[in-house]
Parts: C-alpha cells; sequence; structure tokens
C-alpha cells in the first residue's frame, strides 16, 4: 500500500518506513506531523475520495540541501554576477496511514 501525498509543494509517492526530504517545517525533531494524502493505492484498488484519510510522519532533522551557484555572464561587456543557495529542508520519516476504510 502507499499514498500520494502533498508535501511542501511537490507530490511525494510514500509507504510506510520511507524517509522523503521536504521543504523546511517548523516542528522540533521527534515530533509527529499528519500531511495531507491525494491519491492511495492498496493493491488494485485506488481511492482517490481521500476524505478522512492522512499519513502520519516523524520529523528526523533539519538539514540544508545541496550548495547551487548561480552566475550570470554577459560576453565583452564585464558583466558577471555570482550568488549562491542552500535550501533548507526536513528529512521525515512515514510511520503509518491513517483512516483507510
Amino acid at each position: 500500500m502507499y499514498a500520494i501525498v502533498k508535501a511542501g509543494g511537490r507530490q511525494e509517492k510514500v509507504a510506510v518506513g520511507d524517509t522523503l526530504l521536504v521543504d523546511r517545517v517548523a516542528a522540533a525533531t521527534g515530533t509527529t506531523l499528519r500531511l495531507q494524502a491525494l491519491l492511495l493505492v492498496d493493491g488494485a484498488k485506488v481511492t482517490t475520495d481521500t476524505a478522512g484519510i492522512n499519513v502520519s510522519v516523524e520529523v528526523l532533522e533539519e538539514i540544508k540541501g545541496p550548495k547551487i551557484d548561480i552566475l550570470r555572464y554577459k560576453s565583452k561587456t564585464g558583466y558577471r554576477r555570482r550568488q549562491g543557495f542552500r535550501a533548507k529542508l526536513t528529512r521525515v520519516k512515514v510511520t503509518s496511514i491513517n483512516g483507510v476504510k
């Protein structure tokens, strides 16, 4: 059984025991969160009416993503701009899928 959940502006395919990275969540390590399920697949049975179905996740740690280097350059004009970015992420572990009928 797996579910498609909305997490951090993206949709992720999760099953019980999976770990995934989502955008930073304001929660302490060890706390439990609930994510909204959009689709539930149990063998050949697909459920799109997910009212009351949610996925419980446990917050494992807060980390930073990989460094992204942004460089703007135009030849023959001396124009150069350099910028960097590291996304703040939260690693979560799926503990259960609740509300399955």
